[in-house]
């Protein structure tokens, strides 16, 4: 800990977004960075807190403290060291983790200015990119035994990426045409682009790793007796949806529909003029209101939509650093504004959806009303009631983010390990990766009990 005064002098600075008016016309990233000095005087607010909170909020154990060290000190390799000594995909999470870290950072109950962890995260990797730190292991011993990962999601990646440095032979089957998951098909451009996640899997290939896309298997007895192992890794393919009167009208989309075909739009696939679902000149109504409806409402931006509104049946979260219901070091359940509302959203709370309405075959608007929660007098889930009258959303076009429905799996044979979302349910891409880092153990130590 060179200076111990930091967080007292330095404030907390974050790299901010681009400008509105400049970035809603490309899918370019829209977060910024800071100059190596800011970096370092950022990293420099790190206390090194005795019992460090940041360690136990990070689903991977990352060592916040040592590595914010080593960057204040401009040891930028060793900061390399340390991040990837827990965490083998940061370019990843440094983009898009929601810092789990930073909301139980000391200095978060402190003075509401945590460290800034994640953008730290992503200046070390990019530096080590840059700088020629991160090369592909070449003195992999392999042991014999072959693996098999179906899903190239982040955590079939991180089980592989775990696996073949254990010198197991591992084989990635992809039912789409590239891997990633939902970091490329669900998660937009302008947040993560997908060069990030080839550069990854470029180096995953050099260091031994055969990708198999274009391939969905069954994980049935006669695929898992070609493998000492293998692993599903296939997420939560079930959106939910929500079926009222005029579900069947054009118009009405589940949110991956649009954001993994735009994704796509955006690699160089071409869609019919029937096939493409695009918000442009149109007015659209997301029903969700997490990240996946943030992703919506910046992408309809992008494809030059009229007006978005998001609609959220639960009531709106707190405002502020604090939630009572769920305090410090726990993650807040507040209210988040993101950089696609910032482009311009009317938000709404405590809205439950009745019908989509429409004129021949085409949606034109959705019927909606508003509630209120009332506690259960028996306990459990609170009561919804109506609250006024229905009121009609004028819409030509409607994304549903409303979540993912936890998968049912069959029996599978002894051999075969199930993880991150296919095995939790929809969470987080650092709880995925997590839990790819758990599951490549558990394989590693089945196959020496076993075999």
């Amino acid at each position: 800990m060179g200076n111990p005064k930091s967080f007292l002098e330095i404030r907390r600075q974050e790299a901010g977004y681009r400008p509105v008016h400049d970035r809603i016309h490309d899918f370019g990233e829209v977060e910024q960075t800071l100059n190596t000095h800011q970096r370092r005087e950022q990293a420099s607010r790190c206390m090194d807190c005795g019992v460090p909170f940041c360690h136990w909020a990070c689903p991977l154990g990352n060592k916040a403290p040592e590595w914010n060290d080593a960057l204040y000190k401009g040891d930028w390799e060793l900061a390399y060291r340390l991040l990837t000594s827990t965490n083998p995909f940061p370019e990843f999470t440094g983009r898009i983790c929601p810092a789990l870290c930073e909301k139980a950072c000391v200095l978060n109950l402190f003075n509401h200015e945590p460290t800034t962890n994640r953008e730290n995260e992503c200046a070390i990797i990019e530096g080590a990119f840059r700088e020629g730190y991160v090369q592909p292991r070449t003195d992999i011993v392999r042991n014999g035994k072959k693996v098999a990962v179906v899903g190239a999601g982040p955590a079939g990646l991180v089980a592989a990426n775990q696996l073949n440095l254990m010198g197991y032979a591992v084989t990635v089957f992809e039912k789409n045409e590239a891997g990633g998951g939902l970091l490329r098909y669900g998660i937009p451009n302008f947040k993560l682009n997908k060069t990030i996640i080839d550069r990854r899997l470029s180096l995953l290939e050099q260091e031994g790793i055969d990708f198999r896309y274009g391939e969905a298997v069954d994980c049935d007895d006669t695929f898992a007796n070609q493998y000492d192992a293998v692993i599903v890794s296939t997420g939560t393919p079930t959106a939910r949806d929500l079926n009222i009167p005029g579900r069947d009208l054009k118009g009405v989309h589940f949110a991956l529909e649009l954001l993994s075909q735009q994704n796509r739009v955006l690699a160089g696939m071409e869609f019919s003029k029937e096939e493409r679902i695009t918000a442009k000149n149109k007015d659209v109504l997301v029903i969700g209101g997490g990240d996946t409806g943030s992703d919506c409402i910046g992408t309809a931006h992008r494809q030059g939509c009229k007006s978005v509104t998001q609609i959220e049946i639960m009531p709106r979260p707190v405002e502020g650093a604090v939630d009572p219901q769920n305090p410090w070091p726990n993650f807040p359940r507040t209210l988040k504004t993101t950089s696609s509302h910032e482009e311009g959203c009317v938000r709404r709370w405590n809205i439950n959806t009745l019908e989509f309405l429409g004129e021949n075959g085409h949606l034109t608007g959705v019927r909606i009303q508003e509630i209120d929660w009332l506690p259960n007098p028996d306990g459990g889930r609170p009561l919804m009631v109506e609250k006024g009258q229905p009121e009609v959303i004028k819409a030509q076009l409607v994304l549903l983010a409303m979540g993912f429905l936890k998968p049912q799996h069959p029996d599978y044979p002894q051999n075969v390990f199930v993880c991150g979302d296919a095995a939790n349910g929809a969470s987080l891409v650092v709880r995925a990766m997590a839990s790819g880092r758990q599951t490549a153990l558990k394989v590693d130590q089945f196959l020496k009990v076993c075999l």
